[in-house]
């Protein structure tokens, strides 16, 4: 199957003014550079870059599970800056508000009125640092944030901009103090990303850059530049849209999610909401690697990070080490595969 020729799309930006038309090659071309751009200061986290992409043009959100220091910040920041979006960080702490994320109503006593004061909510990229660090009313300050892309303040809708993506990161290893999300909350996660340890040559570049001056809180020293923006990736999505599933693919899908409600390690399957949700990261991934129509092997590539949080294990499997990964694993090698 042969790709359609694209189309160039009609873009304004964030203040109504036209701007030039992009294709979606010009568009997939500039995505694909982020990797390069991101590894100015960075290294080693492709795959995480790659998901955070994913996300962008499905519209969803991710969820970063890591050990503290691997880079979760700055590879948000980096990503922010190489896509030319605004972005702001949360510090989820016991104490913190709704409120202290969404805004309030503050009272101007020279007007006497109550005006919005908008929250850090209010940015492209936000990142949720150490989410389960606070507790369930205020983690549930997002699930309007993350479904409807609005905040509701005194009874009012106040739309919040566009591209917008919550980032929030979880220690995978410290659970003394912390509220886990509940699965509801988890289940509007988009991806659930890892992001591991780098390897021994990894590390060493790290150590190599910062004996040379690198300063992760300066990233235009590091020479990360904009390499694409909000047109580029209008022009993604609609791309992603137009990019073709056949009913063998959707049938492969729903399998793999009704597999996973069959497991006997399973208490918790993947819902239709993540049968959608793996659809739609599957489509984005066939159209980055320059594909208008998905195959199954998109599928396998994106089930891993879309499914292992939608899914929960019986305690006697977990007692016996099984993971998350590992049933999924299972179910992809034994789900049929569409020829």
């Amino acid at each position: 199957m042969s790709a359609p020729t694209p189309e160039p799309t009609e873009h304004v930006d964030t203040e109504g003014n036209p701007t030039a038309p992009v294709s979606s090659d010009r568009a997939r071309a500039s995505l694909e550079s982020l990797r390069s751009e991101i590894a100015k200061a960075v290294v080693g986290q492709d795959p995480a870059v790659t998901g955070l992409v994913v996300a962008l043009l499905c519209r969803g959100h991710v969820l970063l599970e890591g050990v503290p220091g691997v880079a979760k910040t700055l590879l948000v920041r980096a990503l922010a800056a190489a896509l030319e979006l605004d972005t702001k960080r949360v510090q989820f702490t016991p104490d913190l508000m709704p409120s202290d994320v969404t805004g309030s109503l503050v009272y101007d006593a020279r007007t006497a009125e109550f005006s919005f004061q908008p929250g850090p909510v209010f940015t492209n990229l936000l990142l949720a640092d150490e989410i389960n660090r606070t507790p369930p009313k205020t983690q549930s300050s997002l699930l309007e944030a993350m479904e409807e892309h609005q905040v509701t303040v005194d009874g009012a809708p106040r739309a919040l901009p566009e591209p917008f993506l919550v980032a929030a990161t979880q220690n995978p290893v410290e659970y003394e103090g912390t509220y886990p999300l509940p699965e509801a909350q988890l289940d509007r996660f988009l991806l659930k990303l890892t992001v591991p340890l780098p390897s021994r040559e990894d590390e060493i570049a790290v150590l190599t850059r910062h004996a040379s001056g690198f300063d992760p809180r300066d990233l235009d020293a590091a020479g990360i530049r904009p390499v694409a923006g909000p047109a580029d990736l209008e022009a993604a999505r609609e791309a992603v849209a137009k990019t073709q599933v056949s009913a063998e693919i959707a049938a492969y899908v729903v399998d793999i999610c009704r597999a996973t409600r069959e497991s006997p390690s399973l208490a918790l399957g993947a819902s239709p909401r993540g049968a959608t949700a793996l659809l739609s990261t599957a489509r984005a991934w066939a159209w980055l690697t320059g594909r208008d129509y998905v195959i199954p092997d998109d599928v396998k590539a994106l089930a891993l990070p879309t499914l292992r949080h939608r899914v929960q294990l019986r305690p006697e499997a977990d007692m016996e080490g099984v993971t998350t990964d590992s049933v999924i694993t299972a179910v992809l090698a034994h789900v049929p595969v569409p020829r």
